[in-house]
């Protein structure tokens, strides 16, 4: 297998669909050499096969705004993999929703999921609907219709979709409701419901706190304490804040926040106190953060993103290829020692070997935010058996998670010269589970 040709190949069949092309190029090129030591997985055509989606599923959304007009929406979801377990991945609610980002986050879904060691597969799914500036009864609207037409498509056994952009509590349960309604069924269908109605606890951190046990244990790899550390953070929904959260517990210190606006630089460090307000304006309020900057009196700047600001760490958790080559050269030389990624595909290619070449930590999203999809797998285990853990045991189960990922990542992506390359890593350990679990189930 050559990864160059098997690249060239799937942009001439998919030509306008540059982030599905950018994920696959980035997982292929660092497997080659181990896909060539399997000669039976060349024989089996593995590769073309764990490329293209099992299916593509796309749907009319119609619904009723509160002015009673009919609006109508594209609905999605693409079920990449399921060979070691049931469909798995989030659902995108957002105006940039379009097939080439669902099918590149389905395929890194695929290996995100693999390396949780847990039984799920990969797939993800969306509307370029945005809950943004819709009351909470239009949201539902959408979400019933929406649901109307997914049902058919999933169920605990086959697909459980979660969360995502703009998919949080509030559009999970109103999808679980409408999926109730229409089977009649009380199952765990969908992860990240609430807890009155079989959430599993920590399931709203997970994403965040994973990320965090992540970055730790890379650090150690020189035996750096995250203790004191000045840490710049992306976004500020769910990832971004239970990151803080993290952070904060670990005695590090976070200094910025940004949305699709602009960002925010508090050169006293964003406290409990200021993250308790952040966490009010984003999730109930559903403001902007520049009302954060004009409450605390701090630097904003609008349009931009916060890697021109000093710090130790950098953790982008917003979205995909929010950090350019030119961004990561203003990180290496303001002296970032790691980049641990809260979201999927946050740093475009140019920027990774920017960070590889500099010999900095880097770690990609299947690997260090996987903790959310793990805690979604141990709430579909919490739901099949009909039981709540508490609080303590999902933590231990979701760091000894991040603890075995990162192991893998280490086994995988050591190179001659001690250096760990965790996208290879997380690439090849992904992978191996995959491909054979595929191998062993035949030509389907």
């Amino acid at each position: 297998m050559k990864a160059t040709e098997v690249v060239e190949k799937l942009k001439n069949r998919f030509p306008n669909e540059p982030e599905y092309i950018q994920a696959v190029s980035q997982v292929l090129g660092t497997i080659e050499d181990e896909y060539n030591k399997h000669p039976e997985f060349e024989k089996a055509n593995i590769i073309d096969r764990l490329c293209i989606p099992d299916r593509l599923i796309e749907f009319r959304v119609s619904w009723v705004d509160d002015k009673g007009h009919v609006q109508t929406n594209m609905g999605y979801r693409v079920q990449h993999n399921n060979c070691i377990g049931p469909y798995k991945g989030g659902l995108r609610f957002h105006k940039s929703v379009n097939l080439s980002i669902l099918k590149f986050l389905a395929f890194e879904q695929t290996f995100k999921n693999s390396l949780t060691t847990l039984p799920m597969g990969g797939a993800k799914g969306g509307s370029d609907f945005s809950p943004r500036g819709k009351s909470n009864a239009e949201v539902m609207r959408f979400c019933q219709a929406f649901m109307t037409e997914l049902y058919r498509h999933i169920g605990p056994n086959e697909d459980v979709p979660a969360g995502d952009i703009g998919v949080g509590g509030r559009e999970v349960g109103y999808m679980f409701g409408q999926y109730k309604k229409l089977t009649h069924q009380f199952v765990g269908i969908l992860t990240g419901k609430g807890q009155e109605f079989g959430g599993s606890l920590i399931r709203p951190e997970a994403t965040g706190y994973g990320n965090v046990y992540f970055l730790q244990n890379m650090l150690k790899t020189r035996n750096i304490d995250i203790k004191g550390k000045t840490v710049l953070v992306s976004g500020s929904g769910n990832v971004a804040q239970y990151t803080i959260q993290k952070l904060l517990e670990l005695g590090a210190k976070p200094v910025t926040l940004s949305d699709s606006n602009g960002y925010i630089y508090d050169p006293d460090g964003i406290d409990e106190k200021k993250l308790a307000y952040v966490m009010e304006l984003k999730n109930i309020e559903r403001g902007r953060i520049k009302e954060y900057a004009e409450k605390y009196g701090v630097k904003y700047v609008e349009g931009a993103k916060p890697w021109s600001e000093k710090g130790d760490i950098a953790t982008p958790c917003a979205t995909q290829n929010e950090i350019n080559e030119e961004a990561a050269k203003i990180l290496i030389a303001n002296g970032v020692i790691a980049v641990s990624e809260g979201a999927n595909m946050p740093t475009v290619p140019a920027a990774i070997k920017q960070f590889q070449d500099a010999k900095i930590l880097y770690c990609p999203g299947k690997a260090s935010n996987a903790g959310g999809v793990a805690v979604s797998g141990l709430e579909m285990s919490q739901n099949s058996e009909r039981l709540k853990w508490t609080r303590e045991e999902v933590d231990a189960k979701l760091h000894a998670i991040m603890d075995d990922i990162h192991e893998n990542c280490v086994k995988y992506g050591t190179e001659p010269d001690g250096y760990i390359n965790y996208v290879k890593g997380a690439n090849v350990a992904g992978f191996l589970k995959v491909a054979k679990a595929m191998l062993a189930q035949g030509i389907i």
